[in-house]
């Protein structure tokens, strides 16, 4: 029940549906904003509506818990640098019970299949969704097909493995690459148990409104945005777009929400 009551919360419309918004790049990559830029951040992604944001626990300690006002906290237990031999390697780097002493909603872990630390990444995986259990805490895996033995990271079939692979080891939302082709991607998802988010991939002449819509038309459960949030000259509004977006009621939901009305009329 305790796991069902932060999963919810990860959720702000409470319609299984999710925007996340990573800010947990100032370890891999550098710093994601200025110092006197992120608290604007925060607000800009709070106001717009995403419903959690991912940072690392060090992290945590500069955000007033009063200004995440309904956004959830997921702590990200994984890092590595852009700087390592392998830039595909992760280590865990924080633990469950750590992150909930900071007020975290959930954790998540990145694992890259396919990368020479795989096997290491799987273990963290494991070990992580086991303290989850323990402490009734929804863990988020980042699961990416990355490394020498990969060809293509956005094979249809190589990406259904990859998110069943974190179901089975205990994830309770995947976050993937967007299959190609993107319609495809309905396959991926109809394979898999849990929901499945995308990223929001690299900036290119594709709008992100445009790819939002393409995954949540492939039935995936949401988006997880970062770098094109926090490099977007307005990041409130996009973040809002994207919430209208992942949000949109869906034809059900409508019917729902009319004979609800219909109702409460007659009554």
């Amino acid at each position: 029940m305790r796991k069902a009551l932060r999963l919810r919360r990860l959720s702000r419309p409470h319609d299984d549906r999710y925007l996340f918004v990573p800010l947990d790049h100032s370890v891999s990559d550098g710093p994601v904003v200025p110092r006197d830029r992120w608290q604007d951040l925060i607000h800009a992604v709070v106001l717009g509506g995403a419903d959690a944001i991912i940072v690392h626990k060090g992290r945590v300690r500069t955000i007033e818990p009063a200004v995440l006002g309904g956004c959830a906290l997921i702590v990200h237990l994984s890092a590595g640098t852009s700087h390592m031999a392998d830039a595909n390697a992760k280590v865990l780097v924080g633990e469950v019970d750590e992150a909930l002493r900071l007020g975290a909603d959930a954790v998540s872990v990145h694992v890259n299949i396919g990368s020479d630390t795989e096997s290491r990444q799987l273990t963290d995986l494991g070990t992580v969704a086991a303290a989850c259990d323990s402490w009734n805490v929804p863990l988020v895996a980042m699961a990416y097909a990355r490394g020498p033995r990969i060809g293509d990271p956005k094979d249809p079939a190589l990406l259904a493995h990859v998110v069943n692979i974190a179901a089975d080891l205990g994830a309770d939302i995947v976050k993937t690459t967007l299959a190609h082709p993107a319609e495809d991607m309905a396959d991926v998802v109809a394979s898999c148990p849990i929901p499945v988010v995308v990223a929001g991939g690299p900036a290119s002449a594709h709008s992100i409104a445009g790819h939002a819509r393409v995954a949540m038309d492939a039935g995936c459960a949401g988006l997880a945005v970062g770098r094109r949030v926090f490099t977007s000259p307005t990041p409130m509004h996009l973040v809002a777009e994207l919430a209208s977006i992942v949000h949109a009621p869906t034809d059900a939901s409508l019917i729902h929400a009319l004979t609800a009305t219909m109702e409460n009329r007659s009554s």
